[in-house]
């Protein structure tokens, strides 16, 4: 690779919904660029981007992927983000470091709903955007009809830099509308041209889109906006510079077409990326803190600090972590260091890596706007700060999606339970989507993970990479116990086997807590009835009890215990007695307190378009929910329930189906409520059984 200014790099994400071309198109950039001599097939499992075993065998980009490649002495830097809302913080990090995005539409498919998510989150960054019409050769291509969704669902302003020439099995090129020349492809892939005069059926229309394009290039630009006026024609450089200026503000999309797979458009995509997308010094100073709350910034300059931010990290059990990171200012040369700022620690590195897919290409040093790689990095984890050292500046984290679907997770083999915590803790460095973690109420280790795809192929990561598998289960609903009532009783515990016997005697009062209290023990023991070097005995006793439950195994809450009374034996009475006496008293004055069950209630927010909003309140409502409130928000309403957990354990994929995917949700705990009687008869029965077969 050659040395380059930081005004000609081109950082662009490539975003669309799964099997829109994504990947292929990349795979076209790439053999355009001649940085591979072949096109790679998703289908055959050899593309560059898709590298993971996961990936090669499901036919879907499951993790983003980036790749440098030199075109018209430019660096252009593609970040491959996956398709699908399960491995969305992926995307969100690609989006972090880029300074526009291409999406992928399928002219057969129109603008699928994680396109429509992703394009959203572009222009929340305040990211300049283009659009490729790709699929054109297939069969139910509709140019026109993916035009008009560009428009309509994306909420943007097309402005059309190509038209095709043919559609499905008559595609064979595009017509030009800055040059306006026909474009007519060879068929083989390899991505050449001829140039022809524009086909007769298609000169008034090429016409009439040419005008508006040298229209809205001439917004761009005052003194264009003049020179239009008085002449009504712009040159192509002209028209190229009001274009730049437009899409650059964010004002003005172009589109483009052709066939990722057949290789047609793509030079020309390549071409329009050079000439018209903002490289970092377009895009400005980056606005972080200094580390002690005050404002500081860092300008796409070698001449500022180093820094930088971490975008991706690779965990590999073999060679180690390899971490991608964004330089934001300044230089970084092979074999040195820098601090990180979000962890207060220092790193030290070997080779330094521009990447193409998994292969690494070593450089002696980075400057500003690139993207490169490190490997055996000991502290550095996705989102993090890089700085150099005294010249503090950290960036806000990332705010990620909350998880919306768990799994209870445990070894296939006894023994990995150790080899599994480690090998997530891997993965969770990889992916902080992902989150871990122990129901000490249930006694499971619960996954959370994005949707059904996310947990699925993060267990096949698991065995892939680490060679540990797991069995996954819909995790246990963590209810309660608890009481209503108020009861006194004496439980004595007397056992004689020969020898030294077993007697303790306790008198108890239990009596329900206002919900929250959790557990009160009292000792109103007086003149010795109870030796006070037994009381503690009663208390872990009763609290053992509580820990096991009594109607259905799940914890027992909200109980106050007062020892009022009891008895010894000057040989036999131990600690061990009054232990027993007191869990044998508990669970009979538990049962006599009117016993009830309760279930954890989840506050629900759900964002869902307008045309939904009568499926997804019928859903809640039949899921035992209340909607508390609906809040506006552009186009969509933000559902606002209480629902029980144990309704929504697979609430992701149900949304999912009954809206299209175009609703997402989050969700946090609220209180505990008590169990509707007839289903919490269920519950104790089902708990019953467990027992029985354990």
């Amino acid at each position: 690779m050659k040395e380059i200014q930081t005004e000609k790099i081109r950082n662009i994400a490539i975003i669309a919904h799964g099997s829109a071309g994504k990947t292929s198109l990349c795979e076209a950039v790439l053999f355009n660029a001649g940085a591979m001599n072949r096109l790679g097939k998703v289908e055959e499992g050899n593309t560059v981007m898709d590298f993971l075993p996961e990936e090669i065998s499901r036919h879907i980009s499951s993790s983003s992927a980036t790749a440098t490649l030199p075109w018209k002495d430019h660096q252009i830097n593609l970040i491959d983000t996956p398709g699908y809302q399960d491995f969305i913080a992926d995307s969100l990090f690609a989006l972090s470091v880029s300074d526009a995005v291409i999406a992928v539409i399928s002219a057969v498919s129109g603008v699928q709903v994680n396109t429509e998510r992703l394009w959203k989150e572009a222009r929340e960054r305040d990211l300049p955007g283009a659009v490729f019409i790709n699929k054109m050769d297939r069969e139910r291509a509709d140019f026109n009809k993916a035009i008009g969704e560009v428009e309509k669902t994306l909420k943007t302003r097309p402005v059309l830099l190509q038209i095709p020439i043919g559609a499905e099995a008559d595609f064979k090129g595009v017509v030009d509308l800055i040059s306006m020349k026909a474009c007519l492809y060879e068929m083989d892939g390899s991505g050449k041209f001829t140039e022809h005069d524009i086909p007769a059926d298609l000169a008034d229309m090429a016409n009439e889109y040419r005008e508006k394009l040298v229209e809205f290039a001439a917004e761009g630009d005052d003194e264009l906006v003049e020179k239009y006026l008085e002449t009504g024609e712009l040159t192509d450089n002209e028209v190229f510079q009001g274009l730049r200026a437009g899409v650059v503000a964010g004002d003005i999309v172009p589109v483009f077409c052709g066939s990722a797979t057949l290789n047609i458009g793509v030079r020309k995509l390549l071409d329009a990326v050079v000439a018209l997308m903002p490289s970092p010094v377009d895009r400005g100073p980056v606005a972080g803190t200094d580390g002690k709350g005050g404002e500081a910034v860092r300008n796409p300059s070698s001449s500022d600090p180093f820094a930088a931010i971490v975008y991706k990290t690779l965990a590999d059990p073999y060679a180690g972590k390899l971490t991608l990171f964004k330089v934001l200012s300044g230089t970084l040369k092979a074999d040195s260091g820098f601090f990180n700022a979000s962890r207060d620690a220092k790193e030290r590195f070997g080779n330094l890596f521009l990447l193409q897919g998994k292969k690494q290409i070593n450089v002696p040093q980075v400057i500003a706007g690139q993207l490169a790689a490190v490997a055996k990095l000991k502290e550095t984890n996705t989102g993090d700060t890089l700085t150099a050292e005294g010249k503090p500046f950290i960036l806000p984290s990332i705010q990620l999606p909350e998880p919306a679907l768990s799994y209870a997770i445990k070894p296939k083999s006894k023994g990995d339970e150790e080899k599994v915590s480690q090998s997530l803790a891997r993965l969770l460095e990889e992916d902080p989507s992902l989150k871990v973690k122990r129901d000490e109420a249930t006694r499971e280790n619960i996954l959370s993970g994005m949707g059904q795809q996310h947990i699925e192929v993060t267990v096949e990561r698991l065995k892939t990479k680490f060679g540990v598998e797991v069995e996954m289960a819909v995790p246990k609903v963590p209810y309660k116990e608890t009481i209503k009532g108020k009861t006194s009783l004496q439980s004595r515990y007397k056992k004689q086997t020969g020898g030294r016997g077993q007697f303790g005697d306790v008198w108890l009062e239990v009596e329900a807590l206002p919900r929250g209290m959790d557990f009160e023990f009292v000792d109103k023991i007086v003149g010795g009835s109870v030796p006070r070097q037994y009381i503690p005995a009663v208390e872990k006793g009763v609290r053992e009890a509580m820990l096991e439950g009594v109607l259905a195994g799940y914890p027992v809450t909200d109980v106050k215990v007062t020892l009022y009374d009891g008895s010894y034996h000057t040989v036999d009475s131990s600690e061990m007695a009054f232990k027993i006496a007191a869990s044998m008293g508990f669970k009979k004055g538990f049962l006599e307190c009117n016993p009830i069950l309760l279930e954890p209630i989840v506050n629900l927010d759900v964002t869902v378009p307008d045309d939904f909003m009568g499926a997804v309140i019928g859903d809640l409502n039949s899921r035992r929910g209340k909607v508390m409130g609906m809040d506006p928000q552009g186009g969509e309403q933000i559902v606002k329930a209480q629902v029980p957990m144990a309704e929504i354990l697979s609430y992701a994929p149900d949304l999912r189906s009954m809206t299209e995917g175009r609703a997402s949700f989050s969700i946090s705990f609220s209180h505990y409520e008590e169990v509707p009687a007839h289903l919490a008869e269920k519950v104790i029965a089902e708990a019953a059984s467990r027992k029985e077969k354990d």
